[in-house]
């Protein structure tokens, strides 16, 4: 499966333009709010040099990028979840995210009046997780309304849920993200089939102007002072700018414009990077003559785990994993040479993938 993201952000913010620029879905973009009344779903190849330098020297069939699916709800605004604008209703369609990227707007721009009359990227990060907390606070409610009726048999398990349960529902309402209530580890499996919102891991995107792409501005100034002490990532791209930019079929042509805004590479690039690192993922790689291809793990996978990413079969009859490392099959140019170099490694079932190795799997079903 690949990982999931959903775009979050207020009306206006610029979420459908991120979503176009880093998606091969395009969606329709308005300088009214509140005009969209369905979530835009993509598909982004995660962009890997390391995978066209692998097939430079097997010269394979085809080459397979690893992907992230997007998911952009509509934008959501001050009092949603008691009826304002429509992104409420949209919310359930992020549920399943791995992680969600919050755009706050840090530009200017009379033709695109911000919904709140002013641009200020701190109130609007409040409001938004606000109408998250309401949302999962509903969440939590419903479960300890089923949870209450089946624990009055004076099941002790049952009455340790609610506990639980009324730790974060208390948590909420304080204004606290559920990914920080003051819980035993162990006992988050209790809100596990809830999948809340601000239970997610979050990066922050600061919309900005094509002029403030590469240094920022005073908004993502105050932005980035405000979130020194959360444990996440925030990157500054200018979406509208990137979108026009990734329409251009020439790569060399969107690297001239890139380079006049004083970038080195697409936002895109930052933003797949970010995510894997909020994830904790690693990419491992399959070559042969018919494909080379790229494949998402979490750190400390298995052998076994990742043969399970590319089919079950293999990892029900997993034997054993050959194993080299990018590094030394691009130095050496062939598995021949790194058989010979001493390269080549042949590992079990409690080998930990690590990013960049190169796997061939041996099983028997």
């Amino acid at each position: 499966m690949p990982l999931h993201c959903g775009i979050v952000g207020l009306a206006n913010c610029g979420k459908t333009t991120l979503f176009n620029c880093i998606s091969n879905t395009k969606a329709q973009t308005s300088s009214f709010a509140f005009t969209t009344n369905k979530s835009n779903l993509g598909v982004v190849q995660v962009p890997d040099q390391r995978l066209i330098e692998i097939d430079k020297l097997i010269k394979s069939a085809k080459v397979v990028p690893t992907s992230i699916e997007v998911v952009d709800i509509p934008g959501l605004a001050r009092g949603s979840s008691h009826g304002e604008g429509i992104g409420n209703s949209f919310l359930s369609d992020i549920r399943n995210a791995d992680a969600l990227i919050h755009v706050v707007r840090c530009f200017d721009d009379p033709n695109l009046p911000h919904i709140d009359g002013s641009v200020d990227p701190v109130r609007d990060k409040e409001t938004l997780d606000l109408e998250l907390q309401v949302k999962d606070i509903e969440s939590v409610e419903r479960k300890i309304q089923r949870i209450e009726k089946q624990a009055k048999s004076g099941d002790k398990q049952l009455k340790h849920q609610l506990d639980v349960l009324y730790v974060f529902k208390e948590h909420l309402e304080n204004f606290g993200m559920a990914n920080s209530a003051p819980i035993e580890k162990h006992d988050r499996a209790v809100i596990e089939d809830l999948f809340l919102l601000t239970d997610k891991p979050v990066m922050y995107v600061c919309n900005v102007d094509a002029a403030s792409a590469s240094s920022g501005n005073k908004y993502t100034e105050a932005f980035m002072n405000t979130m020194k002490t959360e444990n996440t990532k925030t990157l500054i791209i200018a979406a509208a700018a990137e979108s026009d930019i990734a329409e251009l079929d020439n790569i060399d042509d969107q690297m001239v414009f890139l380079l006049d805004m004083g970038l080195e590479e697409p936002g895109v690039n930052k933003l797949i990077r970010a995510a894997h690192e909020l994830l904790e993922l690693e990419t491992f790689f399959t070559a042969s003559s018919k494909e080379v291809r790229a494949w998402t793990i979490h750190k400390g996978t298995t052998a076994p785990q990742a043969a399970g990413v590319i089919h079950s079969d293999l990892e029900r009859g997993f034997i054993r994993t050959e194993v080299m490392k990018y590094h030394d099959f691009i130095a050496l140019k062939s598995e021949h040479a790194c058989r010979e170099a001493g390269k080549f490694y042949i590992e079990g079932k409690n080998y930990l993938v690590v990013d960049g190795d190169i796997l061939h799997i041996r099983f028997n079903v």
